[in-house]
């Protein structure tokens, strides 16, 4: 299995700190949010990690260079100053993610969450990780039914930024800027996406409240 981290995000809701670095190299603790993944993605015996690049990326290079430290293989997928978003940022780096199914993990969310260890059935194109919907959310993103994932307008948990996809996921799809809810909603209703359940340490760093609290 290869991976891909996201972390190409402006990180507006983080400003002014991240005026000077990109979210993915905030630290919590001592550690960046992408070094901590890096080296929990390592410790899962995955080798290769594409990691999009967009605003301050030329800092995450200079950073983590070819992963080498970290026991990885890093490939880098440029998307410039036009961020394709996480559905267009996924379909622009297929090329590097292999013909099996690959690991995805949104650079901005802290946790000590275990990469997902499962294998996807043949009728299912992606497994989401949900978490209990936080206080500070009005609403969840999907619920849960007998390892499906459902949507549902009173959803109970929130997508946790971890997923596994199969390349065909994104069959279909042309290059450019897309978001990637639309494509979950839809293959939700074929029941095409699985679904698992973390309730240990996770936090979505978003604002500067939730870092300080951290």
């Amino acid at each position: 299995m290869r991976a891909m981290i996201l972390a190409a995000g402006r990180g507006e809701r983080l400003r002014p700190l991240t005026d000077r670095i990109p979210k993915a190299l905030v630290e919590v603790r001592g550690e960046s949010l992408l070094e901590r993944h890096l080296s929990n993605i390592a410790s899962a015996g995955i080798r290769t990690v594409v990691i999009n690049l967009g605003w301050l990326g030329d800092q995450i290079v200079a950073r983590v260079g070819s992963g080498k430290r970290y026991g990885l293989d890093v490939i880098y997928s440029h998307e410039g100053d036009d961020v394709l978003e996480t559905g267009g940022g996924i379909h622009n780096a297929l090329p590097s993610l292999g013909s099996a199914p690959f690991l995805v993990v949104n650079a901005d969310v802290y946790t000590d969450m275990p990469v997902p260890d499962l294998q996807l059935e043949d009728r299912h194109l992606g497994h989401l990780v949900l978490v209990p919907t936080p206080g500070y959310r009005d609403h969840g993103d999907f619920d849960l039914d007998a390892g499906l994932i459902r949507n549902d307008e009173r959803a109970a948990y929130t997508y946790s930024g971890v997923a596994i996809y199969r390349p065909e996921f994104f069959d279909g799809c042309e290059a450019g800027r897309f978001s990637i809810v639309p494509m979950w909603r839809e293959a939700a209703d074929r029941g095409q996406l699985s679904g698992s359940l973390y309730e240990g340490l996770w936090t979505d760093v978003g604002t500067p409240e939730r870092l300080a609290r951290l």
